[in-house]
């Protein structure tokens, strides 16, 4: 995020309140809300909160003490710019003291994670990472993907950088060690071996194609190679190769073969491994044109589990030691930290970093700047991913910006819009009906604020009727825009679109414009986006408010932009679409029948093989099903018979 700056420089606390947009904030106001916070603040560490008139978080900072700490933003003076717009903001500040500084250390990192400071340096990308998972507590334990709290019995092996990497690893090994993949429930129902087993990657326990002791031979051999003995697995099996060829079983020899170069398939597509690494996260930064980005890798068992690219938001001028530091406590605020943390420049508070990670981990963690050596090679390729990727990064944003600047002088916009929502439904003849809004900006989609709506009025006036794609569009923008107007009146926050684009022709747009009539909204621009005679693509026409249709040239990129906006839209919508229609589609009869949940369903299916078997069944049947009690099979069956 880079803050808009001052231009003039600061000459006294009137000059700067009169600089700032906002008439309820001043410099007057904000120091006068730190004196007052100041005069009963503890003197211990803590954390402290800058919060503004509308209790939204500010700014979140730790401190050793924190009454000399908050004290230090009384002399606005002395501050750089972008302080002193925080300070002119600040209306109360929130304490919070701990036992000691590596405590506000984690506490700081928590709560900017979760309130998400405007002044805060953030990690904006934060989603959990998937595991490999060797489920125990089964006769055939199971490999699977995982992501989330790793609450089941089992061994966890990574984190992966991605869901695909964790995929092509299991993928492989299954070559390399046939276990089941499949659930507990299709485990149970099979009678005969299905494809994985036609295909050499499962060896069918389900219909008794193993023994247990062969099995579980294959669990341990799986284990220990993810655990990192890759070596010793590696030369059991070309023993057994080898004893298999001597004894002339020549089809034993080549299975043991073909699981071998599975292995060795795994370890060249994990690029870099280092046995003797162990568990490591290799964390490097590069800042260039007031952004950065930080590229994590990570290695567990010394092999190299794939590598995923961060871009912190903050302020322009931050350093990259601080934007640094600040990603590391947020990072692993929310999962633990490996024995060892390699970085790629000297931080300050390093020790006091590394405590607190250690505290939270239960165990010594080592954060560690390499001078030479191995690790300082991997140090030096992290950071040199990070710089391509940030050049990358700056090279779309300069296209995106160049795009944004022409569509805002396309459509007889003041500026460049820095947020536009497009909008879109999805239904089949009114049913399952949805409504999308997506976002974009210089940076591309923002799809952590896409939305969905499930149309509701449509269907309540007229269910029979097919859909109004005019009263959905209606339905979703006033739903939107209602929740805008009531959450930012002054529209002063990010949330308000500097453009909303409509897929649809002019009578959508006349909607859209009626919903902003009727609401009182009267400056936004909007837009609609229509295919052209015969839907073909590169023949869409944009209508705008009391101005002819425009149609763009086939090659021009702005049409190219748009058209990549307009599907987004679709896609959201349909994807929305088919969820919903796929989940209404796994609803059963039964789940409309008080008293009967999940196991009771699942015996009910068991028994009568069917929804329309249980509806046929009569009620000394029903009474028979484990489970069922007299009470709940009475419910049942006068629940199919209620129409009758």
């Amino acid at each position: 995020m880079v803050d808009v700056q001052i231009e003039r420089p600061t000459t006294s606390v009137t000059d700067d309140a009169a600089a700032l947009a906002d008439p309820g904030v001043s410099l007057e106001r904000g120091v006068a809300a730190l004196r007052k916070a100041l005069a009963n603040m503890p003197a211990g560490a803590g954390v402290y909160c800058m919060r503004d008139r509308h209790e939204k978080p500010l700014y979140v900072g730790k401190a050793k003490s924190l009454k000399k700490r908050v004290a230090t933003y009384v002399n606005v003076r002395t501050l750089p710019v972008r302080l002193q717009r925080m300070i002119a903001g600040t209306a109360s500040v929130e304490v919070i003291t701990t036992e000691g500084e590596v405590e506000a250390l984690l506490l700081e990192s928590n709560m900017i994670k979760r309130l998400k400071p405007h002044y805060n340096i953030l990690l904006r990308d934060d989603k959990s990472f998937p595991y490999i998972l060797l489920r125990r507590g089964h006769r055939w334990p199971q490999i699977t993907k995982y992501r989330g709290a790793k609450s089941g019995q089992g061994d966890y092996f990574g984190p992966f950088a991605s869901a695909g990497a964790v995929d092509l690893t299991i993928n492989a090994l299954q070559r390399a060690f046939p276990l089941r993949s499949c659930s507990d429930s299709v485990l149970e129902s099979r009678t005969r071996p299905c494809l994985q087993y036609q295909i050499k990657r499962c060896t069918a326990p389900c219909v008794g194609r193993i023994g247990k002791a062969d099995y579980d031979v294959l669990v341990e051999e799986a284990r220990a190679f993810l655990a990192g003995r890759s070596r010793e697995v590696q030369s059991r099996l070309t023993e057994r190769m080898t004893a298999a060829s001597d004894a002339l079983e020549f089809e034993t020899a080549a299975a043991y073969r073909d699981r071998i170069k599975a292995l060795a398939h795994i370890q060249m597509r994990q690029g870099i491994n280092l046995p003797s690494m162990g568990d490591a996260d290799v964390v490097a930064i590069h800042e260039e044109a007031g952004q950065a980005c930080v590229q994590v890798f990570f290695f567990r068992s010394g092999q190299n589990y794939g590598n995923r690219a961060f871009f912190p938001r903050h302020a322009a001028d931050e350093t990259a030691e601080a934007i640094l530091r600040a990603f590391i406590g947020q990072f692993y605020s929310a999962r633990e930290a490996p024995p060892l943390v390699l970085v790629n420049r000297t931080l300050s508070e390093a020790a006091l970093l590394a405590e607190a990670l250690t505290v939270k981990a239960g165990r010594r963690v080592k954060l560690h700047r390499p001078l030479r050596g191995e690790k300082r090679k991997l140090v030096e390729d992290a950071e040199r991913n990070a710089r391509e990727a940030l050049a990358r990064r700056l090279g779309e944003s300069t296209a995106q910006r160049r795009l944004l600047e022409s569509l805002g002088q396309k459509f007889g916009l003041e500026n460049a819009p820095e947020r536009i929502e497009v909008y879109d439904n999805s239904h089949i003849s009114g049913t399952d009906a949805v409504g999308s809004l997506i976002v974009a900006g210089p940076e591309g989609f923002i799809k952590n604020s896409y939305r969905k709506f499930t149309i509701r009025s449509v269907a309540a006036e007229d269910p029979a009727a097919p859909g109004d794609d005019y009263a959905m569009m209606r339905e979703v923008l006033t739903r939107r825009f209602s929740r805008l107007i009531k959450e930012d009146p002054g529209r002063a926050g990010e949330s308000w679109p500097d453009l909303v684009l409509i897929d649809g022709g002019a009578g959508q747009l006349g909607e859209a414009r009626r919903v902003f009539a009727d609401l009182g909204i009267a400056d936004l621009a909007v837009a609609a986006i229509a295919k052209g005679p015969e839907r073909n693509a590169g023949r869409e026409r944009i209508f705008l408010p009391d101005r002819a249709p425009v149609s763009l040239g086939a090659r021009d990129p702005l049409l190219y932009f748009l058209q990549r906006l307009r599907d987004e839209a679709h896609r959201f919508a349909i994807g929305t679409h088919r969820a919903k229609r796929a989940k209404a589609r796994a609803r059963s009869a039964l789940d409309e029948i008080p008293g009967v949940g999940p196991r009771r369903k699942k015996a009910l299916l068991h028994r009568f093989g069917s929804a329309r078997g249980v509806s046929q069944a009569g009620l000394a049947d029903l009474e028979t099903v484990d489970g069922i009690s007299s009470a709940v099979a009475r419910a049942i069956h006068d629940h199919f018979r209620a129409d009758r």
